[in-house]
């Protein structure tokens, strides 16, 4: 038999040897990089079996609210509200429920108040989601995902945390695995199951963005590209292995809706929480009474740092651990209980995550020098409104030397009242503030406590300091401004 190639296909032939030996010439010569991509492709998770694992133990949360005295029109349907709720949004007119209501035996009828979502502890009936999922609801409504539907109770609620812990009475239920935060790495693939709008068990993907990213006082959160909407609160977040790291609980958003940017708490915290909880029904924390901030990189070049770290101490409450131990403001924290303080908001973890009545030391930064106090922590009480500071009298300006003058301020004696008043030994007031002063933050009314970390009673003392130092480079003055205290660095004039 003779086999004839029509015309047309052999130059589509030749180019395809052609392409052939180029393309092995290109392995040859790229072996590393081509398996690499050809690996990483092959390589794309799969998350058919992580969804069988872990969404038996995913739940869903509807809050009902009683609604006795009130008409139906107008009422936001749950998955609105939850979305309204959570993001601060007005609830528009003419959102009308669309579940059907409940009668509540108690008077009144049981309306949709949100949606939410959960997962299981353990197999008696104990269920982890977030506090605001379950913030003023009159009755809880927990789905499994065999349709059965069970009334819950609160065991407790962390708002700080944002971390709570129902109980359903049932058994067998089969509880999600713990897994290592520590072990959690960014750019590492992750998965969420929950109920965005009321649909529930939806899955959905992304990897970690980010870990330890403070968003908050008490956590740092896990940051993820994980699709995550109203509904999907208190649902889970796992890892490749099936693990539970995290509870989905923020999205950053300027719209209200997913935009790339999640937030979930991480587990070792939450499950910190939920055993106190399990255990108590409250979350106890410890205080020690400061008001602190940032130290700005100026501020720590100025003091001699080297690079910012600790946490500014802005003020101190009267009588606190903290005054009794003889935390000053203006003093930077540095470290805890033996451990160092890297930024400000690490300070309130580590005091919180202290028992009440536990002696622990504390270093300081003051004048230029470290000092060593010792602090027995408080109990953290609910937050009480601020004190404001009491009126002073108009002070009345001294002359004052060139320097004081070059830095653009006019200075007024301290009286010992005022000083009383603001719980300081001695200072000077600040009548006015102009040029590299004022371009410093520093403001009229404003006490000036230390020059260089050098502690100022008089203006003779503020201008006897100045008068040693080097017209050219910064000056860091501390500053109190009512109750709370700061750093200025007055820059000179070039």
């Amino acid at each position: 038999m003779t086999i004839q190639f029509s015309r047309s296909l052999l130059p589509l032939a030749l180019a395809a040897s052609i392409g052939a030996v180029a393309s092995v010439a290109l392995l040859v010569h790229q072996p590393v990089m081509a398996q690499s991509v050809a690996t990483n492709a092959r390589g794309l998770p799969d998350f058919t079996d992580l969804v069988d694992l872990v969404g038996p133990s995913v739940v869903n949360i509807r809050t009902l609210e009683r609604n006795a005295g009130r008409s139906a029109q107008g009422a936001p349907d749950e998955e609105m509200l939850e979305f309204f709720r959570r993001f601060g949004i007005p609830i528009p007119p003419g959102a009308v429920p669309r579940g059907p209501r409940q009668q509540n035996p108690e008077g009144g009828e049981a309306r949709p108040r949100g949606v939410g979502s959960g997962f299981v502890l353990s197999a008696d009936g104990f269920i982890m989601t977030n506090a605001h999922v379950v913030d003023g609801a009159d009755e809880l409504i927990v789905t499994l995902p065999d349709k059965r539907e069970f009334k819950a109770r609160v065991v407790g609620a962390d708002k700080r945390t944002d971390v709570a812990v129902v109980k359903i009475e049932t058994s067998g239920l089969t509880p999600v695995k713990v897994g290592d935060v520590n072990r959690l790495r960014v750019g590492e693939w992750v998965m969420a199951i929950g109920s965005p709008f009321g649909l529930e068990n939806t899955v959905t993907a992304g990897i970690v963005s980010a870990k330890q990213r403070d968003t908050g006082d008490y956590l740092p959160f896990i940051q993820t590209d994980v699709a995550i909407n109203p509904g999907n609160s208190g649902g889970p977040l796992i890892n490749m292995r099936g693990e539970v790291v995290g509870i989905n609980s923020q999205i950053y958003s300027r719209s209200g809706g997913f935009q790339g940017i999640s937030f979930a708490i991480p587990m070792d915290e939450a499950v910190r929480v939920s055993d106190e909880l399990r255990a108590s029904g409250r979350v106890t924390r410890g205080r020690i009474g400061v008001r602190i901030d940032q130290v700005s990189k100026e501020v720590a070049e100025s003091l001699g740092m080297g690079q910012p770290k600790g946490a500014l101490v802005r003020g101190v409450e009267p009588e606190s651990p903290a005054a009794k131990a003889g935390v000053e403001p203006g003093d930077i924290i540095l470290k805890f209980d033996g451990k160092e303080i890297d930024k400000s908001v690490d300070l309130p973890r580590l005091v919180g995550n202290t028992r009440p009545g536990t002696r622990s030391a504390l270093t300081v930064l003051r004048r230029g020098a470290q000092r060593d106090l010792n602090v027995v922590v408080a109990e953290l009480e609910p937050e009480q409104p601020e004190a404001r500071a009491a009126a002073t009298p108009e002070p009345t300006p001294a002359p004052a030397g060139g320097a004081v003058q070059a830095m653009g301020l006019l200075l007024a004696e301290l009286s010992a009242a005022d000083a009383k008043s603001l719980n300081v030994r001695g200072g000077v007031r600040v009548a006015g503030a102009t040029g590299a002063a004022a371009r410093a933050g520093v403001r009229e009314s404003d006490v000036i406590v230390t020059v260089a970390n050098t502690d100022v009673t008089s203006i003779k003392d503020v201008e006897a300091v100045l008068s040693k130092l080097d017209k050219s480079r910064p000056v860091t003055l501390l500053l109190r401004r009512g109750e709370w205290a700061q750093y200025a660095v007055v820059r000179p004039q070039r």
